[in-house]
């Protein structure tokens, strides 16, 4: 009986030391943990003796170690309608941030770049309007410069009179034409005389390739032309920056209606709009009053 005994108790420990050895979710299957045999003994002296004489200390388990790893990723299981279930709003929070700092860029109440650029052409056409404009008897050769010359009788394509000539202020009230072809000089006088310019040109004597245009002296009538015209520029250039605010208020009222911004902003923004859209006009008017002094000079 004794053996039979001996073999059963021997098993029992091994059973034990194998479910001691599965801690933590780990199994192990050979040289993974040492069983203390001594550390179940029965109450007999005699089984004692035979675990003496048996199971000294320790002796390691057949068993090798196989490691099972335990992911901490949570399950996202797909809803019906295609989202992923367990992602939070920590998820969502960076992209809704960065839409809204877009938006908040790009729907600036206080931005008045584009109005302020338009008021900018504006005025920097109507300073190159007057300038082409007679001016107390003086002659702006820019405006013979910018005439369109048809080489060919009936033809539709032109050319500057620029391209063709080269236009010289000679002093006084004389302005010389260098024309580059012989051929050029009938279109190019015609081109003149059929212009508003009120200008005769005139060959030259010692050079067949050259044109004299004499500039009659400013008269009263011609000086009223100048004021008329430069008002006419003027005008057109009051009617762009009116336009150019017109499309600023619509701007600064969608983003109202939107609710992009606050009620009290949009009352700031369209306060600050109204003062660059007046401050244009009146650099357009001071221009105009500038002009019409030196155009009414005698």
């Amino acid at each position: 009986m004794l053996p039979a005994i001996r073999n059963l108790v021997v098993e029992v420990s091994s059973n034990t030391a194998r479910r001691a050895c599965s801690v933590n979710g780990l199994r192990f299957t050979q040289h993974s943990c040492l069983i203390n045999s001594s550390a179940v003994r029965p109450s007999s002296s005699s089984t004692g003796q035979i675990f003496s004489e048996r199971c000294s200390t320790t002796r390691p388990c057949s068993l090798t170690p196989q490691l099972r790893l335990f992911s901490t990723t949570p399950t996202r299981n797909k809803r019906k309608d295609g989202k992923v279930k367990g992602k939070g709003k920590r998820d969502e929070e960076p992209a809704s941030k960065g839409a809204s700092s877009g938006a908040t860029a790009a729907d600036d109440p206080f931005d008045f770049s584009d109005l302020q650029t338009e008021i900018r052409e504006a005025v920097d056409k109507l300073k190159d309007s007057i300038s082409k404009l007679r001016a107390g008897g003086r002659f702006n050769p820019e405006v013979i410069e910018t005439l369109r010359v048809s080489l060919t009788k009936g033809s539709k394509d032109t050319l500057k009179l620029g391209e063709l000539a080269q236009v010289i202020p000679k002093g006084g009230r004389t302005i010389a034409l260098l024309v580059g072809e012989e051929d050029h000089i009938k279109p190019i006088s015609s081109a003149i005389a059929s212009s508003n310019l009120s200008l005769n040109p005139q060959p030259d004597a010692q050079n067949a390739l050259q044109l004299n245009i004499p500039i009659p002296p400013p008269t009263k009538e011609s000086r009223d032309q100048a004021v008329k015209d430069a008002k006419a520029a003027m005008d057109k250039a009051s009617s762009a920056v009116r336009n150019a605010r017109g499309t600023s208020n619509k701007k600064l009222k969608a983003l109202g209606v939107k609710k992009v911004v606050r009620p009290d902003d949009l009352r700031k923004a369209l306060e600050q709009m109204e003062k660059v859209a007046e401050k244009g006009q009146k650099e357009v008017k001071d221009v105009f009053d500038s002009a019409r002094k030196v155009l009414e000079q005698g």
